[in-house]
């Protein structure tokens, strides 16, 4: 095995393809954040244990697996949590029917409780087969071995990464100091976004602007959804001037009313898109819905991006939603283009789903690295090394309990995931959705289907024609002190995604991650830790109330109580409509800001610093300009919350950025009643 980076260990097998994960990966390997892990002297896995052939399929790989040994991650999935014993496929689907491994977002990379990490690097549909078979035994009274079973498909050989723990959180964290890092959203990316009805006009979209502000609602980012263009499927990616007469004008009324824009498409190319004939040659042989579909690794990438930089972000765009970028095989009518496509670069069909959404993500994401400014937007696939990307992914899929656990999966292959709210079943799902929002990577409502906002009318027919519910005040007091909080939370979750970028800890994070030692964690998909002091345990509607594992070794706060528990146990919760089971770990310093409605361009927030327990504690803010990439070249501050039990609290604040983001007002230590 070759040594690549500290901890990361690389093995060729065969001969693999030119085009992989990694041969495509732009962000350079944060090797000075790799050398502040453990050290690892050796391979997680020996070379003389590894079996490799290659077969009229592909090619087969076996590695060893302990009789105790539990596995994690392959990206975003739905529909299981622990993958010893089953089998996982790696193929980009909108709409998996079953626990196939399909999804929108797919990683071949898996996490082990032994504490090490896999990535197989091609972007072929890849089969894992999690020690759920095992070869014939040589007596009736030998034992099984299972193993896991890798195969490729088509190919003559490929590439193993390998990441060190020695825990399953370091692996984790060598996979995206590996990847380049993790990304770092501007402070307004981490606030409340909401996207209007895909039928508005500008009268709409003036009236939704207005009644946030009037209401005195928190939202940041307001979103256009397929009714802006004039050709949506497949896309102009010009504005229907009879809905929206005067576009540029709009985008400035909503900037002075400290809305960013963001902006619904897909990357399939119309006839009526200005730049159609000059990216005609480097697209693939088949079309999506009469559009072109681009090779982002030829000149297509450029194309597209320039025509973006000049009709948008210059225009005060500052984010896109990038939809349909994955595939479906399974509806009445499957959209998308065929495996068998072939694309200039030589790519064909089937990589080409798998690799489709990052390439379209770092197309768009060059422009605003281009004008040095921060974007924060939407995706509805991925793979693997995508961690500095600033796209959170979500889905047209909408089960609550699926959502959850999708947000639990996702930080075993470091992915961003947004459980967004779109319409409810009950004033009580609807609530229950939008909690599950407010403590995720992105707080987002996505009303497309609905011309008023959902808590004013959940039923979508009902809203639709402005019936609404009698008691509507009542239920947006409530979604009001959910999103407050939620802005509460930015300065904690803005240090979250700095502790991401720098040393490669997903935000987001189910509990064997961080409680690898404590094997009751092994089959918890319903709970999960957002940054380090929060462990989050959604409701669900029509729950009275709800069991909850609180790991061992730790005693643990409740959040809205302070009340004590101690770990290694199961507590049951009666359910409250406006307050989810949240608990934090004693010895947590947890800064809370006063909630603002908006993030404005010099933001200062007022934090009240929470300890909880009687121990010197503290946690450090990141602190810099919170919208360009200054950071980079080390334009920042380090703002040190330090809490002596005899001396109390104090601030030291190192760094070389200029400004100050924020003032710590109030001290409080936290007691148990």
């Amino acid at each position: 095995m070759e040594l690549v980076a500290s901890g990361v260990w690389k093995l060729r097998l065969g001969t693999p393809e030119r085009v992989t994960p990694v041969s495509l990966k732009e962000k350079e390997i944060l090797n000075e954040s790799l050398e502040k892990l453990p050290p690892a002297r050796s391979p997680p896995i020996y070379e003389g244990e590894i079996q490799f052939k290659v077969t009229r399929r592909g090619c087969v790989i076996e590695l060893p697996l302990d009789e105790e040994e539990q596995i994690f991650g392959f990206g975003l999935q739905f529909y299981s949590f622990n993958q010893r014993g089953l089998k996982k496929q790696i193929r980009v689907n909108s709409d998996p029917v079953a626990d196939t491994g399909d999804t929108h977002a797919p990683v071949p990379f898996y996490i082990s409780t032994r504490g090490y990490g896999v990535l197989v690097d091609t972007a072929r549909y890849v089969t894992f087969y999690c020690g759920s078979h095992a070869h014939p035994r040589l007596t009736p009274d030998a034992i099984e071995h299972p193993t896991m079973i890798i195969e490729v498909p088509h190919v003559q050989g490929v590439d193993l990464y390998f990441f060190s723990g020695p825990t399953m959180l370091n692996a984790v964290q060598r996979y995206v100091l590996f990847s380049g890092g993790g990304c770092m959203p501007p402070f307004w990316g981490l606030g409340v976004w909401y996207r209007t009805y895909a039928l508005a006009d500008h009268n709409i979209v003036y009236k939704h602007v207005s009644y946030f502000r009037n209401a005195h609602i928190p939202c940041d980012v307001f979103g256009f959804e397929p009714g802006w263009h004039s050709h949506c499927y497949s896309c102009s990616y010009q504005w229907d001037l009879k809905k929206f007469p005067n576009p540029d004008q709009m985008i400035m009324d909503l900037n002075e009313l400290n809305y960013k824009v963001n902006l619904w498409e897909h990357v399939f190319v119309h006839p009526t898109a200005p730049f159609w004939q000059e990216i005609h040659k480097y697209s693939g042989n088949y079309e999506v819905w009469g559009g072109l579909v681009p090779d982002f690794t030829t000149e297509a990438q450029k194309i597209f991006a320039d025509y973006h930089e000049k009709n948008f972000l210059l225009k005060g765009i500052l984010g896109f939603k990038l939809d349909e970028c994955d595939n479906s095989d399974y509806r009445p009518q499957p959209w998308s283009f065929p495996e068998v496509t072939e694309f200039p670069s030589g790519i064909d069909g089937e990589q080409m789903h798998n690799l489709l959404g990052v390439l379209y993500q770092r197309t768009m994401w060059s422009i605003f690295r281009k004008h040095n400014k921060r974007t924060f937007c939407q995706v509805r696939s991925s793979h693997a090394l995508a961690t500095s990307l600033p796209f959170v992914l979500y889905s047209d899929l909408y089960n609550h309990r699926d959502y959850i656990r999708a947000l639990v999966n996702s930080g075993f292959s470091a992915l961003l995931w947004s459980p967004e709210v779109r319409h409810a079943d009950s004033a009580e799902d609807l609530i229950r959705r939008i909690q599950t929002a407010v403590f995720s990577p992105l707080t987002l409502v996505n009303a497309f289907q609905m011309k008023n906002p959902p808590w004013l009318q959940y039923d979508i027919e009902k809203n639709n024609e402005d019936i609404l519910l009698e008691d509507y005040k009542e239920l947006e007091h409530t979604v009001r002190r959910l999103f407050e909080l939620r802005m509460s939370l930015i300065p904690y979750l803005y240090s979250a995604f700095a502790r991401y970028y720098f040393e490669g800890i997903p935000p987001v994070r189910a509990l064997p991650l961080e409680y690898s030692d404590d094997a009751e964690t092994y089959r918890i998909d319903d709970e999960y830790l957002l940054g380090d002091s929060l462990l989050i345990a959604p409701l669900f509607a029509g729950q009275q109330s709800r069991k909850i594992y609180l790991p061992k070794n730790t005693t643990w706060y409740c959040f809205w109580t302070y009340r004590r528990y101690e770990g290694g146990q199961i507590y049951e919760f009666k359910a409250d409509l406006e307050r989810i089971p949240i608990f934090v770990p004693e010895g947590s310093l947890l800064p809370l800001a006063k909630p603002l409605e908006f993030i404005e361009q010099n933001i200062c927030f007022e934090i009240t610093a929470y300890v909880f327990g009687e121990k010197p504690t503290k946690f450090i803010l990141f602190e810099d300009d919170g919208e360009t990439y200054n950071f980079e070249k080390g334009v920042y501050n380090l703002v040190k919350l330090i809490w002596d039990p005899t001396k109390g609290g104090k601030v030291i604040r190192e760094g070389s950025y200029p400004g100050t983001r924020y003032k710590i007002i109030k001290w409080k230590q936290v007691k148990s009643p």
